[in-house]
């Protein structure tokens, strides 16, 4: 796994050993950040579920002004960590060792132009974290939510529950679906 572009490109990232988290394919990354890449640039991310945090210093490498990764394995972050060193990205990035739950209140409304959010698989994640990103007012009327899951059907079920978010886009690369999510404008309600 590697950083793909930007002021890092081709940092080779050091990743977990295990079954507990699944790197973003370099070919499914390639594929978003190019679906992105105008909105990219001195923007506020969100990482939610980081892992290597592969996807958070990729935003950062490219021009991201602040990026926010957020794990809760101790294990995770301390991969995290000698990622951001390797990359020379530290200036830009906060790591908070939490669950999901925990890091959306420890950010208290901190606003998000990009939130990225990869749970394990077989979760009802995706719909907690957003529910809670509402709650917590991180969202703007532009923010860009980008989730990736195998369960492509059930998550845009779940998505479809949630008042004031609309689905943009969907896109799927082998076992991979990305799904681009905003919240409605007031007058589209």
């Amino acid at each position: 796994m590697r950083i793909i572009s930007g002021t890092a490109k081709g940092t080779k990232l050091y990743t977990l050993e295990g079954l507990e988290t699944r790197p973003t394919l370099d070919r499914v990354k390639e594929a978003l950040f190019n679906i992105i890449s105008n909105e990219i640039i001195d923007a506020k991310v969100l990482d939610l579920f980081s892992g290597s945090g592969a996807i958070g210093l990729e935003f950062a490498s490219r021009g991201a002004k602040q990026v926010y990764l957020c794990d809760k394995s101790r294990e995770a972050c301390e991969i995290i960590k000698k990622n951001i060193e390797k990359t020379h990205l530290k200036e830009k990035v906060k790591l908070l060792n939490s669950g999901f739950i925990k890091a959306i209140k420890e950010l208290n409304g901190e606003k998000f132009d990009i939130i990225y959010l990869d749970p394990p698989y077989k979760t009802n994640f995706i719909k907690l974290s957003i529910y809670e990103l509402i709650k917590n007012e991180n969202l703007t009327e532009d923010t860009l939510i980008i989730a990736e899951t195998d369960e492509k059907e059930k998550i845009l079920k779940e998505i479809e529950e949630i008042n004031h978010i609309e689905i943009i886009d969907t896109r799927k690369y082998g076992r991979a679906n990305i799904i681009f999510l905003k919240k409605m404008n007031r007058k589209e309600e």
